[in-house]
């Protein structure tokens, strides 16, 4: 059979109010470890990225897949850092003019410090993927974190908060509204001046069924760069769901080349 599959890269552009996050893990961390210390910045930094990526669990499929990025530090309380991350995701796959996956996602995040390493994040998380069951899955939460380790070359950094969650299902299946807790932890290497590794889990649980909704997310890659502007990204993504929508599977998983321009 012959295979065409079609990319579809979406740009969303959302208001600079800030709302959410849900289990996915926002770019934040690895975004701004660098060998030098953070400064408050104007700089707007922007990224595309176009790849394939493998997908198991719900959907057996090779896709075609773009990312945008943009990201910008300014001045905020008492003149630390203040950063706006924002991403768009698309997953297509198109055998004989039938899609048998499409995904699209968006995040926009805030995070503000504040004193001793601590910080405040407010986030939104979005998802459209009927392979999955989901119709829309949105996500909206604020927290607190700390910077627990920064060397300048190695970064840990973990965050807690609650999260409003919204999952509207593809078939019959009863919305569903819940208020989650969630937790977050990231670690970058910046292994050199043109590479760095990083790793994030993320985790929440549904407070109306503590120890059985819950989902787990494991990031892991790494980033380099091949030539001035352009990068390379390797992604591995698992995702644990314990209680899937009726008649789908709990674990999902992404492996993930990509190329990128940065602007």
């Amino acid at each position: 059979m012959k295979k065409k599959m079609i990319l579809f890269l979406c740009t969303l552009l959302l208001p600079a109010t800030v709302m959410a996050d849900e289990v996915k893990v926002s770019d934040v961390g690895s975004e701004y470890s660098t060998y030098q210390k953070i400064e408050a910045s104007k700089e707007l930094k922007q990224s595309i990225n176009i790849g394939f990526s493998n997908l198991t669990g719900n959907t057996d499929t090779m896709n075609l897949n773009g990312k945008y990025t943009m990201s910008v530090i300014k001045s905020g309380y008492e003149n630390k850092p203040l950063k706006l991350m924002f991403d768009a995701n698309a997953f297509v796959t198109e055998n004989n003019d039938v899609k048998d996956n499409e995904e699209y996602s968006a995040n926009l995040a805030l995070e503000q410090s504040i004193i001793d390493k601590w910080l405040v994040y407010a986030s939104a998380h979005w998802l459209r993927n009927e392979f999955r069951n989901y119709d829309n899955k949105l996500s909206i939460a604020t927290g607190i974190g700390k910077e627990l380790y920064n060397d300048g070359q190695h970064l840990f950094k973990a965050r807690i908060g609650i999260a409003y969650n919204l999952q509207q299902h593809s078939n019959d299946q009863p919305d569903e509204e819940f208020i989650s807790f969630n937790q977050y932890l990231e670690y970058t290497n910046q292994l050199n001046t043109i590479s760095h590794l990083y790793v994030k889990l993320g985790a929440f649980e549904n407070f109306e069924n503590f120890s059985n909704d819950y989902e787990i997310l494991f990031v892991a890659g790494l980033n380099f760069a091949v030539a001035t502007d352009i990068s390379v990204i390797l992604e591995g993504e698992v995702n644990y769901d314990n209680l899937p929508p009726v008649g789908f599977e709990k674990t999902d998983t992404k492996t993930i080349v990509r190329v990128g321009y940065n602007f």
